[in-house]
């Protein structure tokens, strides 16, 4: 049980890694068109949205509530960044995926997106970083 804080953050950043370094640029190069590739990237893009929510939410309440499972200088470190994560995921979903989507100005806000997302990884990074190096 020791072990959830850290597995909750491993399957965050495990996700974010797999679907944004891996799994859509395999779209691009394997699908037909790049608007079949583009819709199925939403799609997937909207689906880790639910799982950074769920991830830092549980992080989130793990860190206010359960002092066994982690040690307060580990959990208000960490906090921020899971917080952060959790906006940025949930900022990338709600206010730029619209605009790609409608293909408002695409160029721009692909790349509004795409460093969020990169920065969302960072955040995320740093929590499982934090939490590896938690004392015993």
């Amino acid at each position: 049980m020791r072990a959830l804080p850290l597995w909750v953050a491993a399957v965050w950043w495990g996700s974010l890694s797999t679907l944004g370094f891996f799994v859509v640029p395999m779209l691009f190069v394997h699908l037909p068109s790049p608007a079949m590739a583009g819709g199925m990237a939403a799609k997937l893009f909207t689906m880790q949205t639910a799982i950074s929510t769920a991830c830092g939410m549980v992080l989130l309440i793990i860190f206010r509530s359960n002092r066994q499972l982690t040690p307060v200088d580990t959990a208000q470190a960490a906090t921020v960044f899971v917080a952060a994560g959790l906006l940025l995921a949930l900022l990338v979903e709600f206010g730029v995926a619209p605009h790609i989507v409608a293909r408002d100005n695409l160029a721009v806000w692909h790349r509004v997106g795409s460093v969020m997302y990169l920065a969302q990884w960072l955040c995320t990074a740093v929590v499982f970083g934090k939490l590896v190096r938690r004392p015993a």
